[in-house]
């Protein structure tokens, strides 16, 4: 199991608002997750998906033009690259200060999580309550919402469109750091009570015991591809989306302007009126959704 990648790459997942079901979500005539970006400025060609963590190989090769448009592109965006010795289990290991678990979990939840972190190098008792509940909401899509094998070793889908990627010999750039984003996660609840921690983290575990479905509603959304990108509703998570997406784009915009890019964020960051769909538009890009497969 890829306990960096699991860890991760769940942060932004919670933040994206999906179709419900019996409605018509979708605001295009086709149901996408990836954008064309031209300007008549420059003569580059690049593209947006919008990824979502939980999903991974099987998802990304069955779009077939996304393949063939990461295929020509000469230089691939993500959110952070996994650099040896900078990984966020690298991160966690190297604190000094230990989580006293018992404040935040029965005898009973703290053996069944210490048996899921069994044969992980991530030192668990090093992770914050806020961390873990990141951790156990990609478990949980992960492993309930989408069935996959416990066992496995899978690549989170910008992981994994990472490595095609090189194996392309296309470059990556990543728009920040892994612990940057680490820092991120534990700053977006700062101050949250004790036992709020504590209900979070008893509501979640409960969902992956009892294999509870209920909040598995993005995942077959964005299997779908039937997203409302709601660019007339103002971001309601400042910290998480407004900044980051303003700090990003000064390095996209550089960029679409030298490099044919294909861009791979969480799906979160091209919605609502802070996201990068509308700030290319307001630079004077042109933003053409495409069918992915």
């Amino acid at each position: 199991m890829n306990w960096s990648a699991l860890f991760l790459c769940a942060m932004l997942c919670v933040t994206t608002t999906y179709g419900k079901k019996g409605t018509a979500r979708s605001v295009f005539p086709i149901k996408t997750l990836l954008f064309k970006v031209t300007s008549p400025n420059t003569q580059k060609t690049s593209y947006l998906f919008g990824t979502h963590h939980a999903f991974g190989k099987q998802f990304f090769d069955s779009l077939t033009s996304a393949n063939e448009f990461l295929a020509t592109s000469d230089l691939l965006i993500k959110e952070n690259l996994n650099v040896p010795g900078q990984m966020a289990e690298d991160i966690i290991n190297h604190r000094e200060v230990e989580t006293k678990w018992n404040q935040y979990l029965d005898r009973e939840d703290l053996q069944w999580v210490q048996r899921i972190f069994a044969s992980s190098k991530m030192d668990f008792n090093k992770l914050t309550p806020t961390e873990l509940h990141v951790f156990l909401n990609r478990y949980f899509k992960e492993r309930i919402c989408l069935s996959k094998d416990t066992e496995a070793n899978y690549l989170s889908l910008d992981d994994y469109i990472g490595t095609k990627a090189q194996n392309l010999n296309i470059p990556l750039l990543g728009l920040e750091t892994t612990e940057e984003q680490i820092n991120l996660i534990n700053k977006d609840v700062e101050g949250m009570p004790k036992r709020v921690h504590k209900k979070r983290l008893a509501g979640i575990m409960d969902k992956i015991k009892s294999k509870n479905k209920d909040g598995c509603g993005e995942v077959d959304w964005y299997a779908k591809m039937d997203i409302d990108y709601q660019w007339n509703r103002p971001c309601t998570n400042t910290l998480i989306l407004t900044n980051r997406n303003k700090a990003w784009m000064k390095t996209i915009e550089s960029k679409l302007q030298t490099n044919n890019c294909f861009i791979v964020v969480g799906l979160s960051h091209l919605m609502y009126e802070c996201g990068l769909i509308p700030q290319l538009k307001a630079l004077g890009y042109t933003v053409t959704p495409v069918a992915p497969n």
